[in-house]
């Protein structure tokens, strides 16, 4: 586990732990704080522990709130929004070498 890193402005991720298949962090995100649209190799799934947090993925629109879940196959164009401040669990496979 490594300490928090503002990765973007109002948005810290805590690489929890990590394997050779996958890792799971922990991503905060202050009211209003924004991930712009962005793509990546890495499957990604999700789960909203508190909060709420406007998803766009592939071009949908959806509102997460505690206790959602979410997915994002590789290589598909998505984006987040802090409706207000938010706690989730990502976990990507493969790791993400720029979060180790």
């Amino acid at each position: 586990m490594v300490d928090p890193v503002e990765m973007l402005p109002g948005v810290h991720r805590r690489t929890m732990v990590t394997t050779d298949d996958m890792m799971l962090v922990e991503i905060t995100l202050d009211k209003g704080a924004v991930v712009p649209m962005h793509r990546h190799a890495n499957h990604q799934v999700g789960y909203v522990i508190s909060g709420e947090i406007e998803l766009t993925i592939d071009g949908v629109v959806r509102v997460c709130k505690p206790g959602d879940s979410y997915a994002m196959p590789g290589n598909v164009d998505h984006r987040a929004l802090a409706v207000t401040d938010c706690l989730v669990i990502d976990i990507f496979a493969p790791p993400r070498e720029d979060y180790r």
